[in-house]
């Protein structure tokens, strides 16, 4: 029996023994490599830089009054829409003191003027009519009581213009009333009724009552580094993306290019301007931020594969081919127009050749195709 199991015992060892040799023979065997094989793909490839800025209306106005006081009511709010010359806000006076009292002074004097005028007037009236003064003397009487009236409505109309702004025989063009200089929309009404508010002057710009701008003209304003500015040119194509506006863009020309860069945080950056082109429904809000996509080159519809494929030698790019079932051969090619991940092929291989993928762990799928616009 003991001996029965000593066999047992040994052959199930040597069974252990060529399974483990078996078992580490067959792990240090190498599997054969199947490499994964792409096509070129037919795409527009687009060279491009990118600037930020944000999108502006070309013409905004800050409308300020004519005369200091308090604003005493306002016809429109932020959003609407005016013409040139539109009512945008009344200004109530606070008159000056010393201006209207010495108003209030000159009308009293004008007064007084007035009613001797009146008197000599009368007076030498009886004796022209009894012939005792002729009518050239009588004449100067009359002027200076014609005069005398003048003199008193311009004291009225100036105690008028110190108390209210305006006179009674002008209400129409008065300097209270606050318009609009252009048409187009209300960006901004930065202040309230019975705000006060202060006219223009040589020592104040005075306060701004309401900003219009006309948004069917608007302009992207961008900065640009100093590396990319010397490859722009005025009249280039920009498509703009603003952040706020999803799955949209916008395009734009180049119009204007700064002769001389400002440093940022250590950086030479020049400013652009692009006139923006809308559609007839289009919309944008001033001030959105944007990013422009500025066209260097373009070629479209032209044979291209991921820049992932391509290798080198002796400075000569190449990609290998496949001339049979996992058979690859090095063929050198011409290229073209890179936008960063496909390039143009100008020779070297043709649509229909399959080209061997190198990154299996990494490169999944085929070629990704550029944008078209």
């Amino acid at each position: 029996m003991k001996k029965i199991v000593k066999i047992l015992l040994a052959i199930t060892l040597i069974g252990l023994f060529v399974w483990t040799i078996y078992f580490l023979y067959s792990k240090s065997e190498e599997k054969p490599v199947t490499f994964k094989t792409t096509t070129p793909i037919v795409t527009n490839i687009i060279k491009k830089t990118v600037a930020t800025g944000s999108v502006v209306p070309r013409k905004e106005i800050l409308i300020k009054p004519q005369v200091s006081g308090i604003i005493d009511e306002i016809y429109v709010e932020a959003g609407s829409t005016v013409q040139a010359n539109d009512k945008i806000a009344l200004v109530k006076i606070i008159p000056n003191m010393v201006s209207l009292n010495n108003a209030e002074n000159r009308l009293r004097q004008a007064k007084i003027n007035l009613d001797n005028s009146k008197l000599d007037l009368d007076r030498n009236l009886e004796l022209k009519e009894k012939e005792v003064i002729a009518a050239a003397e009588f004449q100067q009487f009359e002027v200076s009581y014609k005069s005398a009236q003048e003199e008193y409505k311009a004291a009225q109309d100036n105690l008028d213009l110190v108390k209210m702004g305006e006179t009674s025989n002008n209400k129409s063009s008065t300097n209270r009333l606050i318009r609009s200089t252009i048409s187009g929309m209300i960006l901004d009404v930065p202040v309230k009724e019975g705000n006060s508010v202060i006219e223009a002057n040589t020592m104040n710009d005075g306060t701004t009552v309401v900003a219009v701008a006309d948004m069917s003209d608007l302009v992207f304003e961008g900065k640009v580094d100093e590396s990319e500015v010397g490859k722009l040119r005025e009249g280039m194509d920009l498509i703009l993306k603003i952040g706020a506006i999803e799955n949209e863009t916008f395009n734009a020309k180049l119009e204007y290019i700064s002769p001389k860069g400002i440093e940022e945080d250590g950086a030479i950056q020049f400013e652009i301007k692009a006139a923006v082109k809308l559609n007839e429904n289009q919309f944008i809000r001033a001030g959105y931020s944007a990013n422009a996509d500025i066209v260097l080159e373009r070629v479209d519809s032209v044979l291209a594969i991921t820049e992932a494929l391509l290798q080198f030698e002796e400075k000569k790019a190449f990609v290998e081919v496949e001339v049979a079932p996992q058979t690859f051969e090095k063929r050198y090619i011409e290229t073209g127009l890179s936008d960063g991940i496909n390039i143009q092929i100008l020779s070297g291989v043709e649509k229909d050749e399959k080209l061997k993928l190198w990154n299996l762990s990494e490169m999944k799928g085929t070629v990704r195709e550029g944008r078209r616009r």
